[in-house]
């Protein structure tokens, strides 16, 4: 437990982060599954419809430190080349 103010702050402080850090990781999952929904339909038009508004969520959620900027990037090419496949 934290005795000093400065520890009870800081500890104050990465509750409210986490909060917000848990809403956001979790938008950004279902953005994520929305891709992975209507890649897996097989249905090319909604999937790429998905992926547009996938990207710059996952991309929010790196800038705001929720995920590595490689794992996003990792993330977006990834379901790209899915979508690809799909088309192809």
């Amino acid at each position: 437990m934290a005795n000093t103010p400065s520890a009870k702050k800081a500890a104050r402080k990465i509750e409210r982060r986490t909060e917000i850090n848990k809403n956001r990781r979790s938008r950004m999952r279902t953005f994520v599954r929305k891709v992975e929904e209507a890649i897996a339909a097989g249905d090319k038009d909604a999937a790429g419809v998905a992926l547009k508004a996938a990207e710059p969520e996952i991309m929010r959620a790196a800038q705001k430190g929720v995920l590595h900027k490689n794992t996003a990037s990792r993330k977006v090419s990834r379901l790209t080349q899915r979508l690809a496949k799909l088309s192809a």
